[in-house]
């Protein structure tokens, strides 16, 4: 018997008895719908996780920090003069592969207007021109700090959407470049303001109107709207970016009597790789330059972003996991559907199998038939998974965050498809040997 003609002859039975072999694709459905939104919505969520990451820096951006020495190198700690700005100048001197490279000092201060009163809480930083591209900040007016800006100490300021708005709340960024804020009473003027950072829900909350509905809510019951604190965006918000020499000549300089420019010792040092996949070299360099400027002093680390796509990858996996094992259980109960209803149709075509072991068919033309029929079924009910699923997606689309949003992949669909099949053939197997093994006198004689 072809294997063509098993596949009419399975097709025409699928057909003749279609609402029994329906229930029986019912778990195949339910099973490849869940297992391909679940492996979609885990490509999304795992694009959005990257997404973020990028948006605060990427895996190309690092953060040089100090070492504590142990044992017997505490020794040599005098000999090195710690992080200092000539470290960034020798980096940006010696490493090639080193993009961006900026110098931090960052501290709490007041900030405010004139006849505006001043506000707690905000960090300044004081950096170069490298910072935004490290960043990956975006302006929405204006323009960032500039090289002249740090070699003449000039006295600009690059601002956060929030401390724009709570300072002058409903101009738009044009109308407050050239505005002049004070940090610790001393003046500043704002020369760019970064755009507003949020999260999909939330601009999808202001196109709707319920932020502004609910915070004037707020308003009339006297009750103080403050910025979430796990909200991932709120440093870029809430930013204040001035030269690095106005920052240490205004608010650093004197602190130390032997401190200058020069030697005195930074907060941070960040980096940005020009190419991820010279990763390791571009850190080579780096660390060159540094055994230069630290007199060969062990002194220093890098900070990378690698622990956290460590935790998106163990994150997508537990979904992943988590999700295979809830389809696997659909295609199971789906297969001993199957299973069952392959039983049920042997014991209706006991003197059909007789009559066809009589005219010369062999036990495996049987064995094939019948497991054909299975995975015939199975891969239909796969069939109408893929579009349950695709269905179900759309309705997930609507209600997740853009950035969030399912992703269809075609691996998902094979997966999906072949475990089914999978599926089919071994719910299979047993009908197949149970109806190849009937006795032709026995079979031919059932009524």
């Amino acid at each position: 018997m072809s294997f063509f003609l098993c596949i009419e002859v399975a097709l025409r039975e699928i057909w003749a008895h279609r609402f029994r072999s329906l229930l029986s694709m019912m778990g195949i459905i339910l099973g490849v719908s869940s297992l391909l939104t679940t492996m979609a919505l885990t490509a999304g969520i795992e694009k959005g996780m990257r997404a973020t990451l990028q948006q605060v820096g990427g895996l190309e951006g690092l953060e040089i920090t100090d070492k504590e020495l142990v044992g017997a190198l505490q020794d040599f700690w005098s000999l090195s003069p710690g992080r200092t700005i000539e470290d960034a100048r020798a980096i940006k001197a010696s490493a090639p592969l080193i993009s961006y490279v900026t110098p931090e000092i960052i501290f709490g201060a007041k900030v405010g207007t004139y006849g505006n009163g001043n506000a707690d809480g905000y960090t300044i930083t004081g950096c170069w021109p490298d910072y935004m591209q490290i960043k990956n900040h975006e302006l929405a007016a204006g323009r960032f700090i500039s090289d002249l800006d740090d070699e003449e100490g000039h006295h600009c300021a690059v601002i956060g959407a929030t401390i724009s708005q709570n300072l002058w709340p409903g101009k738009p960024p044009i109308e407050v470049l050239g505005n002049t804020i004070f940090i610790n009473d001393i003046a500043f003027k704002v020369v760019g303001v970064f755009i507003r950072y949020e999260r999909d829900y939330e601009k999808i909350r202001e196109k709707t109107g319920s932020t502004k509905a609910s915070a004037q809510r707020r308003e009339k019951r006297g009750l103080i709207t403050r910025p979430n604190a796990r909200d991932p965006f709120s440093w870029k918000n809430q930013a204040v970016i001035i030269p690095y020499s106005t920052m240490f000549y205004e608010f650093r300089s004197g602190l130390f009597p032997d401190d200058s420019l020069y030697s005195y010792r930074m907060n941070a040092l960040e980096i940005k790789v020009k190419d991820i996949n010279f990763f390791d070299q571009a850190l080579d360099q780096t660390r060159a330059a540094m055994n230069v400027t630290h007199r060969n002093v062990d002194d220093f680390a890098f900070n990378t972003k690698e622990d956290w796509v460590d935790r998106i990858d163990s994150s997508v996996k537990a979904n992943q996991i988590s999700g295979g094992i809830i389809a696997g259980i659909s295609l199971l109960v789906g297969g001993i559907g199957i299973a069952n209803i392959m039983l049920a149709s042997i014991s209706e075509r006991v003197r059909e199998i007789g009559i066809r072991r009589a005219v010369g068919a062999r036990g495996r033309d049987i064995f094939l038939q019948i497991l054909v029929e299975s995975v015939a079924i199975a891969t239909i009910g796969a069939v109408l998974g893929i579009f349950a699923g695709i269905a179900l997606m759309q309705l997930f689309v609507m209600i997740s965050p853009e950035q969030n949003s399912p992703i269809l992949q075609f691996s998902s669909i094979f997966i999906s498809v072949g475990f089914a099949i999978l599926a089919g053939i071994i719910s299979g197997i047993y009908p197949a040997l149970k109806a190849s093994r009937l006795d032709p006198i026995t079979a031919l004689r059932y009524e």
